[in-house]
Parts: C-alpha cells; sequence; structure tokens
C-alpha cells in the first residue's frame, strides 16, 4: 500500500489508461458527440492492450485484477475529459461480465468472454424495463423453455450501445411472478446473441440532448429464439446471480462520477488562474476558492467510500465474514455519494467560475 492508499495496481492502472486517453483530446469528445458516433476508436485502443478485461480471468484473456483497478480505470477514463461516453464505451463489457465469470460453466466462460475481451465483441447489459423501473424483481420480460430453445418476449429500455453490441447479458422471468414463491425467484440470466437481423427482435434508439456518442435504445423481444446453453447458472436463480454485476457497476459509476468531479475542478481551478477581473486572477477572491474547495473535500470523501466498497466487493469472494448485505450497502452508498459529489462539484466549477 503506498502513500496515497492505493495499491501499486492501482496506480499502474491509472498511469496506463491515462497514456491511453490522452489520445483522444477535448475536439474528438466533442465530435462524436456532435454526431452521435460510438468511440469505437477508444474501445479498441483499450482492447488492444487487454484493458477491457481488467477483472476477468487471465485464463480467459483478461488481466485478473479486481473491481478496484477497474474502479480506477474507469475513473481515469472519466477524468481524462471523455467523461460518461468514454466510460460508457467500455463500461457494460466489464461488469456485466462479472456474473458470467462467477457462475458460468468453464465451456460457456471460454466460449463467451476471450472475445469480448480481445474487442472483437461489445456487449450490452438488459434489465431495465418500461413498467417496472427500479422494481426489478417485477421485471415482465419471459423467456420460455422450448425444447433446446428459449423463446424470449418482452420490452427492456435505456440499454446503452445496443446499436454496436453482437452480445447481450440479458436478465428475464423463466417463472411467471405469480407462480413464484418468493419474489427474489423466477428470474434467470442469460448472455445472448443480439442478431438484429435475426426475427424477433428490434432496436429503437432514442433521442438524448446530451451524451449522444454512446446511443441508449429501447429493444423489442418478440418470441426470440436463443439456444438453452446460453443461460448462466441455474434457472429461477438470475437475481442472485446479476447483483454480483449490479453491484461492481455501482463501484464503476461511483469511479466515473469521481473522474467527472476532479476534472470539472482542475479545469475550474485553471480557469480561475487565468481569468483576470479588477486586475486580479478571479481565483485569489474567497467566493470562488471556497466553494471549489468545499466541492474537493466532498470529492475526497466520495473517493473512501468508492475505494472501500470495491475493495469489499473484491475480498468478498475469499472472506467469509464480508455479507452480501454488507457489499451491497457499500457499493450503493458509494454510487451515491459519488454521484452527488461530481453533481456539486461540477455545478461550481461552472457557476463560480462564469464571472
Amino acid at each position: 500500500m503506498t502513500l496515497t492508499g492505493f495499491s501499486e495496481e492501482q496506480l499502474d492502472v491509472r498511469e496506463a489508461i491515462t497514456k491511453i486517453c490522452s489520445k483522444f483530446p477535448d475536439d474528438y469528445w466533442a465530435q462524436h458527440d456532435e454526431s452521435g458516433e460510438y468511440p469505437h476508436e477508444l474501445h479498441a485502443a483499450l482492447a488492444k492492450d487487454g484493458w477491457i478485461g481488467i477483472a476477468l480471468p487471465e485464463s480467459l484473456g483478461g488481466a485478473g485484477l479486481g473491481i478496484s483497478e477497474a474502479t480506477m480505470m474507469l475513473q481515469a477514463i472519466s477524468q481524462s475529459g471523455a467523461g460518461m461516453a468514454g466510460a460508457q464505451s467500455v463500461h457494460a463489457n466489464v461488469y456485466a461480465t462479472q456474473p458470467v465469470a462467477k457462475f458460468a460453466s468453464p465451456e460457456q466462460q471460454s466460449r463467451m468472454l476471450p472475445r469480448l475481451i480481445g474487442g472483437e465483441w461489445k456487449a450490452c447489459f438488459g434489465v431495465t424495463e418500461p413498467s417496472t423501473g427500479l422494481e426489478t424483481l417485477k421485471l415482465k420480460t419471459l423467456a420460455t423453455r422450448d425444447g433446446d430453445h428459449y423463446s424470449i418476449t418482452g420490452q427492456k429500455i435505456w440499454i446503452s450501445s445496443a446499436q454496436v453490441a453482437s452480445k447481450m447479458i440479458l436478465l428475464a422471468r423463466t417463472t411467471p411472478l405469480d407462480a413464484v414463491k418468493k419474489p427474489s425467484e423466477g428470474l434467470s440470466l442469460f448472455f445472448i446473441d443480439f442478431d438484429t437481423n435475426a426475427p424477433g427482435l428490434e432496436i429503437r434508439k432514442i433521442k438524448k440532448m446530451g451524451g449522444r456518442a454512446v446511443d441508449a435504445n429501447e429493444v423489442f423481444f418478440d418470441n426470440y429464439r436463443v439456444p438453452a446453453d446460453t443461460l448462466i447458472g441455474e434457472e429461477g436463480q438470475g437475481f442472485k446471480i446479476v447483483l454480483h454485476g449490479m453491484n461492481s457497476e455501482r463501484c464503476l459509476l461511483a469511479g466515473e462520477a469521481l473522474g467527472l468531479g476532479y476534472v470539472a475542478l482542475e479545469r475550474a481551478s485553471k480557469y480561475a488562474s487565468e481569468r483576470v477581473v479588477f486586475g486580479r486572477p478571479i481565483g485569489q477572491n474567497q467566493g470562488v476558492q471556497h466553494p471549489l474547495a468545499a466541492a474537493y473535500m466532498n470529492l475526497e470523501a466520495a473517493k473512501l467510500a468508492t475505494y472501500h466498497a470495491a475493495k469489499l466487493y473484491d475480498l468478498s469472494g475469499k472472506d467469509s465474514t464480508i455479507s452480501s448485505q454488507a457489499v451491497g450497502v457499500a457499493c450503493n452508498s458509494a454510487k451515491y455519494l459519488a454521484a452527488e459529489a461530481a453533481f456539486s462539484a461540477c455545478e461550481r466549477a461552472v457557476s463560480d467560475c462564469e464571472r
């Protein structure tokens, strides 16, 4: 452990990712936001050096590191100026593959993960539905067993990267809600081909005011057939399985938020030292200094919560004394605190320097 509180691996990750992202300046992201073009070049650059599989096993081509290091990677991408667009181009490929790595059979892992790690495939994550929102246990998309296939019917919404994805990690209901004993039962996780040319699958892009470099979509399934061997783990246990992806996602999102907040303050501080009003830089005024300092301290506090949560997540598979509830609380808390701190930092960076 270094004096910064981060491991040597985390610091090495930050340095390497920052170097890659330095090749993608502000103009690149402005152009992609304007055109709505996916940042394929960044994804390819990260895949080339093996970073897509940062938290996946070395035996499959991954780096064999943890969510702590992956969180550092996503923070570095966001903080480089790439923001959420850069982070979201690899986001799902990092967290949504965690349940596959933990619960898929060795044969499934070797079939499903290496080409994601190598960048040949991109994946999206299909959970949210328009009529259930955050009530994951009430999802309605139905996967019905039909011989050696499942037939999927239903709708998903706000699915990022669906326009470029060739695979989807899908949470669907295999037992009707009124037929399960517990609300957490009856959901199953699948790793499916996402072939828009196949019958029964339709994607509609959602127009956005910003963040257009990474697409958001509605996805419609109408008796879309997938092989039965795309099921991950046991049928009906998908909710417990998918939590491994959701908890890791919260850590990654927290890291991305921290990156946004820190880069906003960096640029605000630079501007405040250069903007001269009444013969002196505005950064010499306490009315500018204090709000920025307060925002920085909030980010520092959120950073502690974020990397504590990521460490708990990584240790939970090795230490039986760490409960899944403790991991969930830590990961959700980190996401909330980092998002609040980042929003405040960005707001103050803009408003305090608008002088």
